[in-house]
């Protein structure tokens, strides 16, 4: 027999779950314990390009790649 099962699922209105599982015979007895999920996290690419500012920051710092007179050179070793 199956000990447990695990499932991810979402609050439905009124904070009711549903967990729907056809390995679950009918009228057997279970424990549930929920454990709220924090939401997922944002992409860094997503993140990155979330705003106007950060998108034109981006594009210029392209740019400057194509231009290695801009290059900072740095020697790790005066750090």
């Amino acid at each position: 027999m199956i000990n447990a099962i695990r499932q991810k699922t979402r609050t439905q209105m009124g904070g009711k779950l549903e967990i729907v599982s056809p390995e679950l015979p009918d009228n057997t007895p279970v424990e549930v314990i929920v454990f709220l999920l924090p939401e997922a996290e944002q992409d860094m690419t997503d993140y990155l390009l979330s705003t106007v500012a950060n998108r034109q920051h981006l594009s210029e710092a392209l740019a400057d790649l194509e231009n290695p007179s801009t290059y900072i050179y740095v020697n790790p070793d005066n750090l």
